[in-house]
């Protein structure tokens, strides 16, 4: 049996047929009606919530698949040992050094100085429920809740460390049982195959997604807003850009390719997370690209689901520019002492965040729960412009974990260099566009 990559003849899509093209136009559309027309954009809503649950549902499935299959074909498991220490050694690193770039970036920016406002009057309701779901975030908790209750209830609750948890011992499990666990693997590698192009299907529902989550977001929040606290959003969306441009860049370059290039090849994903504020409702497709872009399948499928929660840059810099943000703000003087701890409590924090809307702002409350000095009531202050920031958030998390599963991938010897060097020059068809790439079987006796 010899399996045969061809690329089939690119047809040349005329540029409205483009996702990103289309997702760029959403979003557009979605920011007029919502500054126009608020009520009306208010209630495109569910447009948005309906595409992130289409994706959602997607999610359990192509993780399972795509680390169960990987694992198996491994024939050495110490290596997924291995992969796994790799991988969170780099997050480690890099969350550590997202949460200095902020607090860094604070001091010299100095956004909330100026401000003198009185902690006691701020409203503590306004944030109260955040706070309340922070403090039922305990790490105990967090540990214990990645062991799921049964083998198949991570697959109906959705929780991306549990189904990945059940994918590894099941992909452990059936790399040791040999030749009789072969049929499994050739079913599941088989199921993977109308799972993806489900995904792409799911897909073309994003310009909708990202119009109805962008329309709704401009109706309820205003664009109006922003300007209040824009000296925080403008130096959040600042750093981010400096951390990704020459830190990422850095590690990219060390590691033989370039960061804007990897940008532009993961173009369509951002523009999805930028228009849904969800990273997660690029997943599916970002795990298709890296192994497209040369990076094994094992390795995307340990690097990229784990990132979702232990690598989580754009979160790292917003908590630690925000905790000092309100400490200027209510002017409130920070000793080493208290910066120390607070990087310490964000460091712990900050894992498990999902890549969803809101969570920067639950580990926020979490993080200034346990450091006394800063006024947990002072979230109120930001409370108007998070969702703003939230777009930011998801996409320097996106790009991060896209880096790291390159970097991690050629740490392993994993990395094909060749379809990297391809996928990013745009010499490789495109993931969305399944036709692109045609896979011919024949068999020679």
């Amino acid at each position: 049996m010899i399996e045969v990559d061809q690329v089939a003849p690119a047809r040349k899509l005329k540029f409205y047929q483009i996702l990103y093209v289309q997702v760029l136009f959403a979003i557009a559309i979605g920011i007029l009606l919502g500054y126009f027309k608020p009520e009306l954009g208010e209630s495109m809503q569910p447009l948005g919530d309906g595409f992130i649950k289409l994706v959602k549902m997607i999610i359990a499935p192509v993780i399972f698949l795509t680390v169960a299959t990987g694992i198996a074909a491994m024939s050495d498991l110490k290596k997924v040992g291995r992969v796994a220490g790799k991988a969170m050694l780099y997050f480690l690193v890099f969350s550590t050094l997202a949460l200095i770039v902020g607090m860094v970036v604070s001091h010299i920016v100095q956004p909330g100085a100026g401000m003198h406002i009185n902690p006691a009057t701020l409203d503590q309701k306004a944030v109260s429920g955040y706070v309340a779901k922070a403090h039922d975030s305990t790490i105990t908790g967090f540990l214990l809740n990645v062991i799921p209750t049964t083998i198949f209830s991570p697959f109906v609750g959705g929780d991306i460390l549990q189904v990945l948890f059940v994918a590894v011992l099941f992909g452990i499990a059936l790399a040791q049982v040999g030749e009789r666990g072969k049929p499994v693997l050739d079913f599941l590698t088989a199921l993977a195959q109308p799972i993806f192009k489900l995904v792409a299907i799911l897909m073309k529902a994003a310009p909708i997604g990202a119009f109805g989550a962008m329309a709704f977001t401009i109706g309820k929040y205003g664009i109006k807003s922003i300007i209040n606290l824009a000296m925080l959003v403008g130096t959040f969306y600042a750093t981010a850009v400096l951390f990704v441009v020459v830190i990422l860049g850095m590690v990219a370059r060390y590691n033989g390719f370039s960061i804007l290039k990897l940008v532009r090849y993961i173009r369509e994903e951002l523009l999805l997370v930028l228009g849904t504020s969800s990273s997660e409702a690029a997943l599916p497709t970002l795990m298709q690209k890296m192994e497209r872009a040369g990076c094994s399948k094992s390795v995307v499928g340990l690097v990229v689901p784990t990132g979702y929660s232990f690598n989580l840059d754009g979160t790292n810099i917003y908590m630690t520019m925000a905790a000092l943000f309100i400490a200027q703000a209510c002017d409130i003087p920070l000793s080493l002492g208290d910066q120390i701890l607070l990087l310490l409590v964000a460091m712990l924090s900050s894992k498990g965040a999902a890549g969803v809307t809101g969570a920067g702002f639950i580990t926020l409350a979490a993080t200034l729960s346990v450091v006394p000095t800063v006024p947990v009531a002072g979230m109120a202050l930001i409370l108007g412009v998070d969702r703003f920031m939230s777009e930011c958030r998801a996409l320097t998390n996106l790009v991060g974990n896209a880096t790291a599963a390159v970097v991690v991938a050629r740490w392993e010897g994993e990395l094909d260099k060749d379809k990297l060097h391809a996928a990013l020059e745009g010499e490789a068809p495109a993931a969305t566009d399944p036709q692109a790439i045609a896979r011919v079987s024949t068999s020679q006796g």
